[in-house]
């Protein structure tokens, strides 16, 4: 029997982009928010759990693992709002693809770039299901590094077509006015948060500080907005008033870990969420009047990195994109790992000798 073939694709940073970039970015968001969908349709085939979080002082390193039958996935990402003092990203973050039959890692993926992506579709899924159709105008309360990617995802999957600006840092909101120049989006920065959610059908708030923020309060909502709060996202890290939480109607990803990380976070264990894939899958009730104060409490879920890393596979693949790691070691024969560092003065490798005594067969690794 032939041994097969162990191939490792691998994205780099520059690769990622250089997709976007053939693509486009509406049609990565599209097919982004595609795929995530179609998974989230199929929620119970998913091995699913939190994920595993190490805390420091000043942010956070996580692994977020998930699988079906057939995939399993893994992202690895941090969380440190100081690290733009030192020239550093906030978030930066790589993925594993894996099949699940044998382990064999398929794709090794930057996933920095990737994230910013899949988490503005996630944040247009839920809004398309539960946001008012007729959503036009939308509040983005911090400007940083995701904020190009939720309003880009809003315009092109939503029809978004006005942005009402707020950061504490203006540098940041004139950046995303000049890289939003062109695109059909009109903008304006405003002086508060609270004249920026003004009249908006639509609140995205994505702060980075990790501490427990008041963003929203309850007397800023207006009937009918749909808030989209992606910043909260791990302990001691909120956005929202626990007064909004209650006058609106919470979605969540997946429930036990949004109960942790979200703003849900400041609620009793019996305040009543519903997970979205069953609004997808037409389970449950997404807006039901007009009137009605949504809330999508997103902190971010491996199944949408499953998503997003078959997708960017997907995407490579057909573009011819075929760059591979020299990852796992290939053997002659997989019982003898020694065989690469044996010093090339000894013989090559002598027969294997079994010796076995009646009733103690032994599987050997």
């Amino acid at each position: 029997m032939s041994r097969p073939q162990i191939v490792t694709r691998y994205l780099s940073a520059q690769d990622a982009a250089d997709i976007v970039q053939r693509l486009g970015v509406a049609q990565t968001l599209r097919g982004i928010a595609d795929y995530i969908e179609a998974d989230f349709k199929r929620w119970a085939d998913f091995d699913k759990s939190a994920r595993v979080a190490n805390h420091s002082r000043d942010g956070v390193i996580e692994l977020m693992p998930i699988a079906d039958d057939r995939t399993y996935t893994f992202k690895y990402v941090n969380g440190h709002p100081k690290n733009t003092r030192q020239g550093l990203p906030t978030v930066m973050a790589f993925g594993v693809l894996a099949d699940v039959d044998t382990g064999v890692p398929e794709l090794v993926s930057e996933l920095t770039l990737t994230t910013a992506l899949r988490t503005a579709a996630m944040s247009a899924v839920a809004a398309r299901a539960l946001a008012r159709p007729d959503s036009r105008v939308m509040a983005l309360i911090g400007n940083g590094a995701q904020s190009e990617f939720q309003a880009l995802a809003f315009h092109h999957l939503l029809g978004i077509a006005e942005l009402r600006l707020f950061d504490v840092d203006p540098t940041a909101t004139a950046k995303l006015m000049a890289n939003l120049a062109g695109t059909g989006i009109r903008t304006a920065a405003y002086q508060s948060i609270r004249e920026a959610v003004r009249g908006a059908d639509i609140v995205t708030t994505v702060t980075a500080d990790k501490t427990n923020a008041v963003i929203l309060t309850a007397d800023m909502l207006e009937p009918g907005m749909h808030l989209n709060a992606v910043g909260g996202d791990c302990p001691g890290k909120t956005e929202l008033s626990a007064d909004v939480l209650h006058a609106a109607r919470v979605f969540v990803e997946y429930e036990p870990q949004t109960r942790i990380e979200g703003d849900l976070q400041q609620m009793p264990a019996d305040f009543a969420v519903t997970e979205l894939w069953r609004v997808l899958c037409g389970d449950a009730t997404g807006r039901r009047h007009a009137d009605e104060v949504s809330l999508f409490d997103s902190v971010g879920f491996a199944l949408e990195d499953f998503s997003a890393l078959r997708f960017m596979r997907d995407a490579a693949i057909a573009q011819g994109m075929t760059q591979t790691l020299d990852l796992i070691p290939e053997l002659d024969n997989p019982k003898n790992l020694y065989s690469m560092i044996r010093p090339a003065a000894l013989p090559a490798e002598a027969a294997l000798v079994t010796t076995r005594q009646p009733g103690t067969e032994v599987l050997s690794a």
